[in-house]
């Protein structure tokens, strides 16, 4: 595919179908910002520009565009044009990882607000998950988990109260309980069961997340087992939708 600057150019008007013709614009606009040519806020070609750059409709181009933004990598401002957006951190969910672990391999700062470490009665879901009995005691660990300075997710940890006991004493801000529970106390880590859905917080989850009450957030809610499948950890991981998001590769 060609660049503003390159001699090659090629045809669009061969190909076949409108289809086929903006998303092809698509990807290599796509790759370009990828690639750093335009960086995060930069101003792209206006549509006269890419219609005339591309020798395509003016539908096509403002499809091409259309898919760009509601991916997230393009945004409009009125009367200014259409500019790039900052990449959202993400944390891949092929693997399990800690967020500070899968974090930081990427550069970023991670900071961890303890909130509150409770010994409490389980309730019947928490109970269930573990492979307790309704009202045994458990530890119960809230923290904000902060990504470059910003609060991304509000985390409720549930434990036996053995290892929450341990765990309390821990330097919870700046370690992940994963990396504690493997590296420290000799517990390997199996795998973990995770659905995802969305809700509207309420007013205690938008303190926390610093948005608004009512605003969409996904909540994810794991347990991790150890490497004999016992259940080990489990939680409720809710997620700000506006500066962090979650990726999955799925092979056919």
């Amino acid at each position: 595919m060609s660049t503003q600057n390159s001699t090659a150019k090629t045809d669009y008007t061969a190909l076949k179908t409108p289809t086929s013709l903006y998303a092809q614009i698509r990807d290599e606009l796509r790759a370009q910002i990828v690639s750093g040519r335009y960086p995060p806020h930069a101003r792209l070609p206006s549509e006269s520009e890419l219609i005339k750059q591309y020798s395509v409709s003016r539908i096509t181009v403002r499809s091409a565009l259309a898919e760009l933004e509601k991916e997230g990598v393009l945004f409009k401002i009125a009367g200014k044009g259409v500019f790039v957006s900052k990449p959202k951190p993400f944390q891949p969910l092929s693997r399990l990882q800690g967020f500070a672990e899968a974090m930081s391999q990427h550069g970023h700062e991670i900071f961890n607000d303890v909130v509150a470490v409770n010994t409490v009665a389980a309730n019947a879901d928490v109970a269930l998950q573990l492979a307790l009995n309704e009202g045994d005691t458990v530890t119960e660990l809230k923290r904000v988990r902060y990504l470059n300075r910003e609060p991304v997710s509000f985390d409720i940890t549930y434990v036996q109260p053995l290892i929450g006991a341990r765990l309390a004493r821990e330097e919870l801000a700046t370690r992940d309980i994963f990396t504690i529970l493997e590296n420290d106390y000799g517990i390997a880590l199996g795998f973990a069961d995770l659905s995802i859905d969305a809700l509207l917080a309420d007013a205690d989850l938008a303190a926390h997340l610093q948005i608004a009450a009512g605003d969409p957030v996904l909540r994810v809610t794991r347990l991790t087992h150890t490497s004999d499948g016992n259940p080990l950890d489990f939680e409720y991981l809710y997620c700000r939708v506006d500066n962090f998001q979650f990726r999955l590769r799925i092979e056919r």
